[in-house]
């Protein structure tokens, strides 16, 4: 029997992504986002893209879907009403922050300011101890006190953020219940469920995010969900999380702030997989849409991850600046660097782009929705990479005369120079950005990015890869099939997942493997619960990491922690662990100094198959061109004529040499001079230096 068809879903800052899963092909489809009712643009991709396939609604079988709509809340302060209530004497530990100045030469530097103002900012008598001693009991008269402060304001969210509730959140459970009875419409967020970690302030930020955007996203996904079943569209929907793992609306409306990096995770998980299909244990994946690139780092296909991301940065590409959120998230590097990302000149004469976008309204200036300033779209139509009668398939049609006259007045003209080389100081800059970030990114981890393979997906990537490659020192590039939907790809790769953290402070010296095994088991119940709505009969898989440091230091570093019961004499062997990892990251260990553990998590996924290595296939002669345009090469400096060729009517084994653009509905690969492409045997791009091509 066919496996029935399944449904991918990433709306993203320009674009929505919608890919189709059949027995017979892959069906995919762009269509403009709709910021003000995501939903909208969502329900009308799914009825045409049902209708390009000849599928009935009915016969979806699973629908995945990831969105922006939580980040974007965020940023633009678009959430619900939200009241803090957290223990006295405490209001102002959000305000507080870290107590530094992330841009310390700034004098007039501008923290964000929190999500709940001051004067709902509210206190009730509790206090613990960091060990879980009551050392107060909660007033919990002083609790319904505030419940008529909570009507008069008209409080659509509350957060509840207790002191040292990580280790034993009693009191956040019952202010919750009494907030519950007495105001059941009301959205309850409590730290201990949502971050139950040490460390107050980045606690009692992600749980007032959560409660921020709680009520918008169930909003939405109850809409998304009405709209589907109007369709006849009965499939279960399952949500994309920032962690790369697949889980249940249900979760996603307990915690929609898992949900903030999800469409970009998706990518990752499609390029972890292209990684493993290409025998490219060192990666990194490339993912540029229309509002902003994403860069990861991949080492033996795995994406690192980490559990803290920050958000709404009032310096956005400047840690400290923005609002940090404890969660599971796949560890990139997010720049403002997109199809829509501006272009201007600035005091000093110089070409900037980014960070800010057009976006999907107004859009770059060839989109003839009223946007007049010249975008990174523009340039790349004035190059000659896009071809403005079959952009996005056809389905949109650009403006090459707007997009011409957008640069001339903003760049061109103001630095006297002609278009074609305004346009190429546009696309080399905000591919220097992405350079230059991908660089520091890799630094900061202790790796490199030379000798990588460069996997790039979106639907500006493709046009960026070979030059983005030529500036990192890497000789191979791979654009996977479907990469002008990468993410949508990704979502359908996805495992479904969740995971679980414990912050339990452990001296190595006093190791207790009883605890441990108790802790994992407690935290391997309640994963398993989450994994099961969305996978009652699959294997599962774990994978368990533990945050450990030098007793005296501030932070930590993730250790991977074998999966099984463990026993007195294990900790030696978790010291060697630390160590390993300890001078991997910073080429030393200390001696004699006492180590320790703070936090323990653990990930639950369904198993995946092992990926194997695409098989070589024998060389055969690509068809002639289906024409050919002038594409700007800015090494030459000169238009150059580049052969055009329909990826569609390539095959596994063909290779064409550069210059030349493969063309496909949704993206545009460009193979400059001195590059070779050849398609391997998944229909994949694999692009290499003249020298370097087989």
């Amino acid at each position: 029997m066919s496996p029935a068809p399944r449904m991918a879903v990433d709306i993203g800052g320009t674009f929505t992504d919608l890919v189709l899963e059949t027995a017979d092909g892959d069906v995919s489809l762009k269509v403009p986002t709709t910021p003000d009712a995501p939903e909208v643009a969502v329900l009308e991709g799914v009825g045409r893209l049902l209708g390009e396939a000849a599928v009935a609604p009915g016969a979806v079988a699973l629908v995945i879907h990831g969105t922006t709509l939580a980040t974007n809340a965020l940023i633009e302060r678009k959430g619900a009403r939200t009241a803090l209530i957290t223990t006295e004497g405490f209001r102002d530990s959000v305000e507080i922050a870290y107590e530094h100045r992330f841009e310390q030469y700034d004098l007039y530097m501008e923290r964000p300011p929190p999500l709940v103002p001051r004067e709902l900012r509210l206190t009730v008598p509790e206090r613990r101890a960091a060990d879980g001693e009551v050392l107060l009991p909660l007033d919990e008269q002083a609790v319904r006190d505030l419940l008529p402060v909570l009507q008069a304001e008209n409080i659509e969210a509350v957060a509840i953020c207790f002191l040292h509730s990580y280790v034993d959140d009693a009191h956040e459970v019952r202010c919750a219940e009494i907030l519950a009875q007495a105001m059941p419409d009301l959205a309850i967020t409590r730290s201990a469920e949502v971050c139950p970690e040490i460390r107050e302030y980045e606690r009692m930020s992600t749980a007032i995010a959560n409660a921020y955007v709680q009520p918008l996203m169930a909003g939405y996904l109850g809409r998304l969900e009405a709209g589907l079943a109007a369709m006849g569209l009965a499939a279960p929907l399952l949500m994309m999380m920032s962690s790369g793992g697949v889980t249940t609306v249900e979760t996603a409306r307990a915690l929609p702030i898992r949900l903030v990096e999800s469409g970009p995770a998706g990518g990752v998980i499609l390029a972890r997989d292209v990684a493993a299909e290409n025998g490219a244990a060192r990666a990194l994946s490339f993912d540029m849409g229309g509002t902003t690139a994403k860069l990861t780092l991949i080492d033996d296909y795995r994406p690192q991850h980490s559990r803290s991301f920050e958000v709404a940065r009032a310096y956005r590409f400047l840690k400290g600046s923005g609002l940090p959120l404890r969660i599971p998230v796949i560890d990139m590097v997010e720049i403002g660097a997109g199809g829509g990302s501006i272009a201007r000149i600035d005091a000093l004469r110089r070409i900037t782009v980014g960070p800010d976008s057009a976006g999907a309204d107004p859009g770059p200036a060839a989109y003839g929705q009223g946007g007049e300033a010249p975008t990174v779209t523009d340039a790349d139509v004035a190059l000659g990479r896009i071809d403005p009668e079959n952009f996005a398939g056809g389905h949109i049609a650009l403006d090459a005369d707007a997009a011409a006259g957008a640069i001339s007045r903003d760049v061109a003209e103001p630095l006297s120079l002609p278009l074609e080389t305004a346009a190429a100081g546009i696309a080399e800059i905000v591919d220097e950005t992405m350079a230059n970030a991908a660089r520091v990114h890799a630094v900061e981890h202790g790796k490199d990015v030379g000798g990588r393979v460069l996997i790039a997906f979106g639907g500006a990537a493709p046009l960026h890869a070979a030059r983005l490659a030529e500036k990192l020192g890497i000789e191979r590039i791979v654009v996977p099939a479907g990469a002008g939907v990468g993410s949508a790809y990704g979502f359908l790769r996805a495992p479904i997942g969740y995971e679980v953290v414990r912050t339990r402070l452990a001296r190595l010296a006093a190791f207790d493997a009883a605890m441990v095994n108790d802790l994992f088991a407690e935290m391997q119940a309640e994963a398993e619960a989450v994994v099961r709505l969305g996978a009652p009969d699959a294997p599962l898989e774990a994978l368990r990491i533990a945050f450990m440091r030098y007793r005296g230091q501030g932070h930590e570093i993730t250790v991977e922690l074998p999966e099984r019961d463990y026993g007195a004499g294990d900790r030696e062997l978790l010291h060697e662990l630390f160590e390993a990892r300890y001078r991997d990251l910073f080429g030393r260990v200390i001696p004699k100094l006492e180590v320790e553990i703070l936090t323990w998590t653990l990930s639950l996924a369904t198993r995946r198959d092992e990926i194997q290595a695409a098989p070589p296939t024998p060389s055969i002669a690509a068809p002639p061109p289906s024409g050919s345009r002038m594409l700007f090469d800015p090494l030459a400096e000169a238009a150059v004529e580049a052969t055009i060729h329909d990826r569609t009517a390539l095959a596994p084994g063909m290779r064409l040499a550069g210059p030349a653009v493969i063309v496909e509905e949704q993206t545009t690969t460009v193979v400059p001079a001195g590059f070779a492409a050849t398609i391997n045997s998944l229909a994949q791009i694999v692009i290499e230096r003249e020298g370097q091509a087989a």
